[in-house]
């Protein structure tokens, strides 16, 4: 509960458990930060590898936050920024930094753990206020980084989640108690604190976000949940795929094709991404290259058309993504897994299997 305790000290206009919502690149824009953090989460801003918008995207989240009644400490802005740390510029995102004094920053697949640090200590050196939050995905990334960088906060992903994560992974199940009990035993030897550890990767609704508090997460982050809310900065067609889809294992893969076909192209061999399985999916299975990308290319002119299991264009979702069946505001979707996740562990801690223990 030490975890759950500090992160309510960091964020005090937060409800517990803390309910994160995912930098999505270029899709977790302004308003879904802003309507997370309102709901009594923690929304993080998705620059990714592109921070040529940031400033307006802050901006409008400072003007979007001026009349809202939130209590901060030290000023700070009450949402995150995530950076894709191997193409983001930290020329331009330091200054803004400084100026705007988020919560928190997200880091997540540097170039090298020297790379890392400079933005840590850069970020720390212009806000100290602002919390470092590092996305890993094993432990030994984990081992790695811990010493190295001491985030605040460790983002423990596991392999169900969509978009971009390791190729080599573990589902949570497994990766958030190894990870736990790694850092803690590092830590207890070099006599620090310990980071606090959030869980991320398949946890869309609150059965999933429980489970996630029962292996000792002190808060928990969605992502394909929020793909199905009005602030999701992605088109219809996008989001209907997220609703059609269903039997997430099946249905999603973990793959380089679709980064392929985009023309982002600079993430490290160490890493995919989870996506629906479609069309532009099934022809590179079968050999198709070249006129696979021109293929792709036609079909972003159709708009909405593009999105489909016959169609081309690329839905990133995690495997939880059959779980999914409306759009939902995204406070909303803060407050019902928060409250949900309460209600099952409830439940179970006064079940009559947890009497017998």
């Amino acid at each position: 509960m030490e975890g759950m305790q500090q992160l309510k000290d960091d964020y005090p206009w937060t409800n517990t458990p803390l309910v994160v919502g995912a930098p999505m690149r270029l899709i977790a824009l302004a308003d879904m930060a802003v309507e997370i953090s309102k709901a009594g989460g923690l929304g993080f801003i998705g620059a990714g590898t592109d921070t040529s918008t940031l400033s307006s995207d802050l901006l409008a989240a400072a003007e979007l936050f001026y009349d809202a009644n939130i209590k901060t400490s030290n000023g700070v802005l009450p949402i995150g920024i995530g950076f894709i740390n191997w193409g983001a510029d930290l020329g331009t995102a330091v200054p803004l930094i400084e100026q705007f004094r988020p919560a928190a920053a997200w880091f997540f697949a540097p170039t090298s753990i020297s790379s890392l640090c400079d933005w840590t200590n850069q970020t720390r050196k212009v806000s100290p206020q602002t919390k470092i939050w590092v996305q890993i995905g094993s432990v030994q990334e984990a081992s790695k980084i811990l010493l190295a960088a001491r985030p605040d906060v460790f983002v423990v992903q596991g392999t169900d989640a969509g978009g971009h994560g390791l190729v080599r992974g573990a589902s949570l199940t497994t990766l958030f108690p190894e990870v736990t009990d790694s850092v803690h035993r590092t830590c207890r030897q070099e006599g620090i604190p310990p980071p606090v550890l959030v869980a991320a990767g398949g946890i869309v609704e609150a059965r999933g976000a429980a489970a996630a508090f029962a292996l000792g997460a002190s808060g928990i982050v969605l992502g394909t949940r929020l793909l199905a809310s009005p602030e999701a900065n992605v088109s219809n067609g996008y989001k209907s795929e997220i609703l059609r889809v269903s039997d997430g294992g099946q249905s999603t893969v973990r793959t380089k094709v679709y980064d392929k076909l985009r023309g982002t192209t600079g993430w490290a061999g160490t890493h995919n991404a989870r996506g629906v399985i479609n069309q532009s999916y099934v022809d590179a299975m079968a050999g198709m290259d070249e006129e696979n990308k021109k293929l792709y290319e036609e079909e972003i002119k159709k708009g909405e058309a593009g999105w489909g299991a016959a169609a081309r264009m690329t839905t990133y979702a995690g495997t939880g993504v059959g779980l999914v069946k409306e759009i939902k505001p995204a406070g909303d979707i803060v407050r019902e897994v928060r409250e949900g996740s309460r209600l099952v562990l409830h439940r179970l801690s006064s079940s009559a299997i947890v009497g017998k223990l």
